[in-house]
């Protein structure tokens, strides 16, 4: 189940394992259909999914240098891994993932 955060809540979310933060907002049609396909891949994928309102916390956007959404950022453990920027279909975005998941997996 996908969990709303802020800047300041985030950091204790994030610390272990890989966690994928999914920037939105209310009036962002692609994040929309983000939204379901990303709560989906959290309860088939051994990851947590975690959400942020840029509307209400635009701290993590601006540090990140997000322009557009619906963006993620994932995380490793605390640290960032990569930043994913658009809407995708699920089965890229899981094929995606689970490369993120393979412990073997060099960046």
């Amino acid at each position: 189940m996908t969990m709303a955060v802020t800047a300041t809540t985030l950091p204790e979310k994030i610390r272990s394992g890989v966690v994928v933060l999914e920037l939105w907002a209310p009036w962002c049609g692609p994040c929309k259909i983000m939204s379901p396909i990303m709560a989906a891949l959290e309860a088939e994928l051994p990851l947590r999914v975690v959400t942020m309102n840029i509307d209400e916390d635009k701290r993590i956007a601006e540090q990140f240098g997000i322009q557009s959404i619906p963006a993620m950022i994932i995380y490793r453990d605390g640290t960032p891994y990569e930043k994913i920027v658009g809407a995708y279909p699920k089965a890229k975005l899981k094929e995606h993932l689970e490369k993120v998941l393979r412990p073997s997996d060099a960046k």
